[in-house]
């Protein structure tokens, strides 16, 4: 541990640390046989403070964080204020914007001088934590898992967490990470399906081979009975305003992480996602590389040819898509987690089984999007008494805590009285705010540990995420593989991180650029489809790409 000396021959009292973070002070770091006897440091038993009274008035550690603009400050936030107590830990929140972040992360680092103790949401890369690293500028935090007793068990039972959060160049750990687990993010797109709408149309004869009584929740329609669904709802005044040309068949958000065009890719047996790069068989692949993404891709373009889907899916953002849903029904069917969240009458939506395809395949989505966020949390080697800092943040991962840091504390969105289990039961949401509303308001998130124990044992889910995951077990995730996987976070070595860095992006726009091409423009000819394969190799070197992501995905 570094540590940093008083200079003044006055320091008689120097166990007075003022941590204030910013260079003003100097800052000294005590033993730990010190802090033992003149602070009653402790960290073994989560039930005591990690420090006594003496030690809350005389240590303290300034901690940087960007935060959501509809969160309270942190000081603020009656879990921060509980967490202060029940662990006589000081800790002084300063907050900015998240953009003020980005903008003066690079400041930060680059200035030794006045750097807070510590960062959270940090939200480093692995290539940043590699760089800052050899520069001895971030503690190692796997050296100090004696002082973080449910980080280190996290790490015995869980190996396949530690090795993606390791530093690949030297097998230590720079950043504490954000572990919320609920099976939610490999797939990100439930299809939805207006009921009364087509009722209409198998009482007018538009679809053949459903009865009415078929049009239930886990209804499944082969892509020539979706295309002559979306063909009536196009063709006629289906909310009966008068107009026939204010209806939008089908929607999404184009590249959006979740509610997505992705699972359109399914209907010709493709796990595609954002990134269209899948693991199958333990190999990393892209489905653009696949015969089968060009056909799929033409047969998207034509329902967006006939305008089966509407061309504003591709230009809104998530914000439009979901105002646009609200109040007088347009829409008759969509991509999303749920319904609830997009149109003001939802009962009027069942929840479909993914489309089949022309050739009979049947399967949806697999994002990327990480259930285990890396270097959500960083400490500076400056920072004096790390492991009262690192005793301090090890309570986030106690599964308790780890519930009111993501939702909001006890006593505002949790009931103060448990169920029958002992479970952490939601308060009713208060007249007039959204869930979402509160939670911003009053929960910091950040780093936790909530997974399989924690949902079963301490903290029941969210309804809304409760829905979201028998729906997804229902009509989503028996549609997957065994064999193929998400291509999720990987132990990066700099050579290969100095690789992509140099032809990923190239790589990401060269797709981006042909595919919003095709869709929009009618398709890919087998001349242009012929040349964007040539080119990608040729010209912006997929096979190097490949060729890290497979060797990262082999280490890990």
């Amino acid at each position: 541990m570094k540590k940093t000396v008083l200079v003044s021959l006055l320091s008689i009292t120097a166990l007075m640390v003022t941590g204030c973070g910013k260079g003003k002070e100097a800052k000294k770091s005590n033993g730990v046989d010190s802090l033992v006897s003149a602070y009653g440091f402790q960290w073994t038993d989560p039930s005591k403070p990690i420090l006594n009274k003496k030690g809350f008035e005389e240590i303290s550690f300034n901690v940087y964080s960007s935060k959501n603009a509809s969160a309270l400050d942190y000081n603020d936030m009656l879990v921060m204020q509980n967490l202060a107590e029940s662990t006589g830990v000081n800790v002084s929140w300063e907050n900015v914007s998240e953009s003020v972040y980005t903008q003066q992360k690079n400041l930060i680092f680059s200035d030794a001088n006045n750097r807070p103790d510590a960062i959270y949401h940090a939200g480093m890369s692995s290539g940043e934590i590699i760089k800052y690293a050899k520069r001895k500028v971030l503690v190692p935090v796997s050296d100090y898992l004696e002082y973080m007793p449910n980080f280190k068990k996290i790490l015995e039972d869980r190996p396949d967490i530690k090795s993606q959060i390791i530093n690949a160049e030297d097998g230590k750990i720079y950043g504490l990470p954000r572990i919320e687990e609920m099976g939610l993010l490999q797939n990100p797109n439930l299809l939805f399906l207006n009921k009364t709408w087509t009722l209409s149309a198998i009482k007018a004869g538009a679809l053949k081979g459903v009865k009415a009584a078929d049009v239930k929740d886990g209804l499944t329609l082969n892509a020539s009975q979706m295309e002559a669904l979306l063909t009536y709802f196009k063709n006629n005044d289906m909310n009966g305003n008068g107009k026939t040309d204010d209806e939008r068949p089908l929607n999404f958000v184009y590249n959006n992480w979740q509610g997505n065009q992705c699972d359109l890719y399914g209907m010709f047996g493709l796990n595609d996602n954002l990134e269209h790069r899948i693991v199958v068989d333990g190999k990393v692949t892209y489905t653009i590389e696949d015969q089968r993404f060009k056909e799929a891709t033409n047969f998207i373009a034509d329902w967006v040819t006939k305008g089966l889907i509407d061309k504003v899916s591709f230009e809104q953002s998530q914000d439009n898509f979901l105002a646009n849903g609200k109040g007088l029904e347009t829409y008759g069917a969509f991509y999303w987690w749920e319904s609830e969240t997009v149109v003001s009458n939802p009962e009027n939506y069942i929840t479909m089984s993914p489309l089949v395809g022309p050739h009979g395949d049947q399967t949806v989505c697999v994002s990327n999007n990480p259930e285990v966020g890396i270097g959500e949390v960083i400490i500076f080697s400056s920072c004096p008494n790390v492991e009262v800092l690192l005793a301090y943040f090890d309570r986030y991962y106690d599964p308790e805590i780890s519930a009111q840091i993501n939702y909001g504390p006890v006593g505002i969105v949790y009931e103060e009285k448990r169920d029958e289990k002992g479970m952490l039961v939601q308060k009713p949401i208060p007249a007039g705010m959204t869930t979402d509303e509160i939670r911003l308001q009053n929960a910091p998130f950040g780093i936790i540990y909530l997974s399989d124990y924690a949902w079963n044992n301490v903290v029941n889910m969210e309804p809304r995420a409760k829905l979201r995951l028998e729906r997804l077990q229902k009509y989503a995730k028996p549609f997957v593989s065994q064999k193929v996987a998400p291509c999720q976070n990987l132990p990066f070595s700099m050579e290969e991180l100095n690789l992509l860095s140099t032809y990923e992006t190239n790589l990401n726009d060269y797709i981006r650029t042909n595919l919003i091409k095709w869709l929009m423009k009618g398709g890919v000819s087998d001349a242009d489809w012929n040349k964007f394969q040539k080119e990608m190799t040729e010209k912006v070197y997929l096979n190097e790409v490949k060729k890290a992501y497979q060797n990262a995905y082999d280490r890990y």
